[in-house]
Protein backbone atom coordinates (compact mmCIF):
# COMPACT_ATOMS: atom_id res chain seq x y z
CA UNK A 1 0.00 0.00 0.00
CA UNK A 2 1.27 3.50 -0.77
CA UNK A 3 2.53 5.55 2.15
CA UNK A 4 -0.13 8.01 3.28
CA UNK A 5 -3.07 8.69 5.57
CA UNK A 6 -6.07 6.40 5.37
CA UNK A 7 -8.92 8.83 4.89
CA UNK A 8 -11.21 6.57 6.91
CA UNK A 9 -9.00 7.35 9.93
CA UNK A 10 -8.16 10.93 8.96
CA UNK A 11 -8.49 13.29 11.88
CA UNK A 12 -10.72 16.37 11.51
CA UNK A 13 -7.88 18.86 11.88
CA UNK A 14 -5.87 17.28 9.07
CA UNK A 15 -8.94 17.07 6.82
CA UNK A 16 -9.96 20.67 7.50
CA UNK A 17 -6.48 22.04 6.82
CA UNK A 18 -6.12 19.99 3.66
CA UNK A 19 -9.36 21.40 2.26
CA UNK A 20 -8.42 24.94 3.34
CA UNK A 21 -4.94 24.78 1.81
CA UNK A 22 -5.88 23.06 -1.44
CA UNK A 23 -9.26 24.55 -2.27
CA UNK A 24 -12.22 22.93 -4.04
CA UNK A 25 -10.52 22.37 -7.40
CA UNK A 26 -7.64 20.26 -6.10
CA UNK A 27 -7.02 16.57 -6.63
CA UNK A 28 -7.06 14.78 -3.30
CA UNK A 29 -5.32 11.60 -2.11
CA UNK A 30 -3.27 11.14 -5.27
CA UNK A 31 -0.89 8.14 -5.59
CA UNK A 32 2.58 9.29 -6.67
CA UNK A 33 5.97 7.58 -6.53
CA UNK A 34 4.85 5.11 -3.89
CA UNK A 35 3.18 7.73 -1.68
CA UNK A 36 -0.28 9.18 -1.22
CA UNK A 37 -0.23 12.95 -1.70
CA UNK A 38 -2.76 14.92 0.34
CA UNK A 39 -3.60 17.22 -2.57
CA UNK A 40 -2.23 18.53 -5.85
CA UNK A 41 -3.03 22.09 -6.91
CA UNK A 42 -1.76 23.43 -10.26
CA UNK A 43 1.08 20.96 -10.18
CA UNK A 44 2.09 21.74 -6.57
CA UNK A 45 2.04 18.85 -4.11
CA UNK A 46 0.35 19.93 -0.88
CA UNK A 47 1.17 17.97 2.26
CA UNK A 48 -0.42 18.71 5.64
CA UNK A 49 1.45 17.70 8.78
CA UNK A 50 -0.11 18.66 12.10
CA UNK A 51 2.87 17.39 14.13
CA UNK A 52 5.96 15.15 14.00
CA UNK A 53 7.89 16.31 10.93
CA UNK A 54 10.21 13.32 11.39
CA UNK A 55 7.57 11.04 9.89
CA UNK A 56 7.64 13.15 6.69
CA UNK A 57 11.40 13.39 6.22
CA UNK A 58 12.01 10.57 3.72
CA UNK A 59 8.83 11.34 1.78
CA UNK A 60 9.57 15.04 1.37
CA UNK A 61 13.21 14.57 0.44
CA UNK A 62 12.23 12.18 -2.33
CA UNK A 63 9.37 14.29 -3.68
CA UNK A 64 11.21 17.65 -3.80
CA UNK A 65 13.81 16.13 -6.10
CA UNK A 66 11.32 16.29 -8.98
CA UNK A 67 8.16 18.10 -7.80
CA UNK A 68 7.26 21.43 -6.17
CA UNK A 69 6.06 20.61 -2.64
CA UNK A 70 4.32 22.81 -0.08
CA UNK A 71 4.20 21.62 3.52
CA UNK A 72 1.35 23.07 5.58
CA UNK A 73 1.66 23.10 9.37
CA UNK A 74 -0.80 24.51 11.93
CA UNK A 75 -0.06 26.34 15.16
CA UNK A 76 -2.96 27.00 17.51
CA UNK A 77 -3.07 30.65 18.52
CA UNK A 78 -6.40 29.93 20.24
CA UNK A 79 -7.66 26.61 21.57
CA UNK A 80 -10.82 25.40 23.27
CA UNK A 81 -10.85 22.25 25.39
CA UNK A 82 -14.05 20.26 24.88
CA UNK A 83 -14.77 17.38 27.28
CA UNK A 84 -17.24 14.71 26.17
CA UNK A 85 -18.55 11.49 27.69
CA UNK A 86 -18.34 8.09 25.93
CA UNK A 87 -21.69 8.81 24.21
CA UNK A 88 -20.35 12.02 22.70
CA UNK A 89 -22.33 14.33 24.98
CA UNK A 90 -20.48 17.55 25.75
CA UNK A 91 -19.64 17.90 29.43
CA UNK A 92 -17.76 21.19 29.36
CA UNK A 93 -15.93 23.64 27.12
CA UNK A 94 -13.27 26.12 28.16
CA UNK A 95 -10.67 28.26 26.46
CA UNK A 96 -7.07 27.25 27.00
CA UNK A 97 -4.77 30.00 28.31
CA UNK A 98 -2.00 28.81 25.99
CA UNK A 99 -1.46 30.78 22.79
CA UNK A 100 0.80 29.36 20.10
CA UNK A 101 3.43 31.46 18.34
CA UNK A 102 4.80 31.37 14.82
CA UNK A 103 8.31 30.63 16.12
CA UNK A 104 7.10 27.26 17.39
CA UNK A 105 7.46 25.87 13.88
CA UNK A 106 11.21 25.63 14.53
CA UNK A 107 10.54 22.89 17.09
CA UNK A 108 9.42 20.71 14.18
CA UNK A 109 11.71 22.14 11.53
CA UNK A 110 14.81 20.91 13.37
CA UNK A 111 14.10 17.58 11.68
CA UNK A 112 15.07 18.87 8.23
CA UNK A 113 16.04 22.56 8.20
CA UNK A 114 18.18 22.05 5.07
CA UNK A 115 15.00 21.33 3.11
CA UNK A 116 14.16 25.05 3.17
CA UNK A 117 17.11 25.62 0.83
CA UNK A 118 15.61 23.29 -1.82
CA UNK A 119 14.18 25.14 -4.79
CA UNK A 120 11.06 22.94 -4.90
CA UNK A 121 10.16 23.23 -1.21
CA UNK A 122 8.01 25.77 0.60
CA UNK A 123 6.48 25.90 4.06
CA UNK A 124 3.16 27.45 5.01
CA UNK A 125 2.39 27.99 8.68
CA UNK A 126 -1.30 28.43 9.47
CA UNK A 127 -2.21 30.19 12.70
CA UNK A 128 -5.50 28.59 13.68
CA UNK A 129 -8.31 28.35 16.16
CA UNK A 130 -8.96 24.76 17.15
CA UNK A 131 -10.96 22.56 19.46
CA UNK A 132 -9.28 19.73 21.33
CA UNK A 133 -11.82 17.04 22.16
CA UNK A 134 -11.12 15.01 25.29
CA UNK A 135 -13.00 11.80 26.02
CA UNK A 136 -13.78 11.40 29.73
CA UNK A 137 -14.21 7.65 30.24
CA UNK A 138 -13.99 7.25 34.02
CA UNK A 139 -10.51 5.69 33.94
CA UNK A 140 -7.16 7.15 34.93
CA UNK A 141 -4.64 7.89 32.18
CA UNK A 142 -1.09 9.10 31.86
CA UNK A 143 2.15 7.86 33.37
CA UNK A 144 1.08 8.82 36.88
CA UNK A 145 -2.61 8.13 36.34
CA UNK A 146 -3.55 11.73 36.99
CA UNK A 147 -5.81 12.33 34.00
CA UNK A 148 -9.41 11.20 33.65
CA UNK A 149 -9.44 11.64 29.87
CA UNK A 150 -7.82 10.69 26.58
CA UNK A 151 -7.42 13.13 23.72
CA UNK A 152 -9.93 12.05 21.12
CA UNK A 153 -9.31 14.46 18.25
CA UNK A 154 -8.49 18.00 17.17
CA UNK A 155 -10.89 20.07 15.09
CA UNK A 156 -10.21 23.11 12.94
CA UNK A 157 -12.40 26.06 13.87
CA UNK A 158 -10.83 28.65 11.57
CA UNK A 159 -7.56 29.84 10.05
CA UNK A 160 -6.76 33.29 11.42
CA UNK A 161 -3.82 33.94 9.11
CA UNK A 162 -1.01 32.10 7.37
CA UNK A 163 2.63 32.78 6.56
CA UNK A 164 4.38 31.36 3.51
CA UNK A 165 8.12 30.70 3.55
CA UNK A 166 9.62 29.99 0.14
CA UNK A 167 13.32 30.63 0.77
CA UNK A 168 15.61 30.69 3.81
CA UNK A 169 15.73 34.49 3.68
CA UNK A 170 11.96 34.49 4.31
CA UNK A 171 12.49 32.70 7.61
CA UNK A 172 15.27 34.96 8.84
CA UNK A 173 12.74 37.81 8.87
CA UNK A 174 11.37 36.23 12.06
CA UNK A 175 14.39 37.79 13.78
CA UNK A 176 13.40 41.46 14.20
CA UNK A 177 15.54 44.20 12.64
CA UNK A 178 16.04 45.49 16.16
CA UNK A 179 18.38 42.54 16.81
CA UNK A 180 21.70 44.05 15.73
CA UNK A 181 24.53 42.04 14.19
CA UNK A 182 26.44 40.16 15.31
CA UNK A 183 23.95 38.51 17.65
CA UNK A 184 23.74 35.47 19.91
CA UNK A 185 20.87 33.17 20.81
CA UNK A 186 20.36 35.33 23.91
CA UNK A 187 19.83 38.33 21.62
CA UNK A 188 17.35 36.34 19.53
CA UNK A 189 15.47 35.29 22.66
CA UNK A 190 15.22 38.88 23.87
CA UNK A 191 14.33 40.34 20.47
CA UNK A 192 11.65 37.73 19.73
CA UNK A 193 10.45 37.46 23.34
CA UNK A 194 10.89 33.69 23.34
CA UNK A 195 12.64 31.30 25.76
CA UNK A 196 16.35 30.68 25.17
CA UNK A 197 15.78 27.06 24.17
CA UNK A 198 13.48 28.24 21.38
CA UNK A 199 16.05 30.81 20.23
CA UNK A 200 18.63 28.02 20.08
CA UNK A 201 16.36 25.97 17.83
CA UNK A 202 15.80 29.02 15.63
CA UNK A 203 19.54 29.61 15.33
CA UNK A 204 20.22 25.97 14.53
CA UNK A 205 17.57 25.83 11.79
CA UNK A 206 18.48 29.18 10.26
CA UNK A 207 22.16 28.29 10.20
CA UNK A 208 21.54 24.87 8.64
CA UNK A 209 19.41 26.35 5.85
CA UNK A 210 21.96 29.11 5.19
CA UNK A 211 19.89 32.04 6.43
CA UNK A 212 22.40 33.03 9.09
CA UNK A 213 26.14 32.44 9.40
CA UNK A 214 28.21 31.64 12.48
CA UNK A 215 31.23 33.92 12.89
CA UNK A 216 33.04 32.95 16.07
CA UNK A 217 32.45 31.72 19.57
CA UNK A 218 32.83 34.24 22.38
CA UNK A 219 32.11 34.14 26.07
CA UNK A 220 28.50 35.17 25.46
CA UNK A 221 28.04 32.43 22.85
CA UNK A 222 28.33 31.95 19.11
CA UNK A 223 28.12 35.19 17.12
CA UNK A 224 25.80 35.17 14.08
CA UNK A 225 25.02 37.45 11.14
CA UNK A 226 22.08 37.31 8.78
CA UNK A 227 23.91 36.67 5.54
CA UNK A 228 27.09 35.09 4.25
CA UNK A 229 28.06 38.43 2.67
CA UNK A 230 28.73 39.82 6.15
CA UNK A 231 30.71 36.79 7.34
CA UNK A 232 34.45 37.34 7.68
CA UNK A 233 34.97 35.10 10.64
CA UNK A 234 35.99 31.67 11.75
CA UNK A 235 34.79 28.20 10.78
CA UNK A 236 32.96 26.92 13.84
CA UNK A 237 32.78 23.30 12.76
CA UNK A 238 29.86 20.97 13.41
CA UNK A 239 29.27 21.88 17.06
CA UNK A 240 26.28 24.13 17.74
CA UNK A 241 24.47 25.38 20.81
CA UNK A 242 21.49 23.21 19.91
CA UNK A 243 21.62 19.77 18.37
CA UNK A 244 18.25 18.05 17.89
CA UNK A 245 18.04 14.64 19.55
CA UNK A 246 17.36 11.75 17.22
CA UNK A 247 17.74 13.71 14.00
CA UNK A 248 19.97 11.99 11.49
CA UNK A 249 22.46 14.16 9.61
CA UNK A 250 21.48 15.19 6.11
Amino acid sequence: MADGINTFNENPLHKGLKEWAAGPDAEFEVPLEGYIIDAIVDGVLVEVQTRNFTAMRAKLRKLVASHPVRLVHPIACEKWIVRVDPDGKQLSKRKSPKRGRLEEVFSELVTFPQLMAERNFSLEVAMIQEEEVRLVDGRKHGRRRRRDFVREERRLVSVIESRLFVQPRDMVTLIPDSVAEPFTTSDIAKGCNVPRFMAQKMAYCLREMGAIVALERKRKGIQYVRSAENATGVEIGSKTEYEPIGVAPA
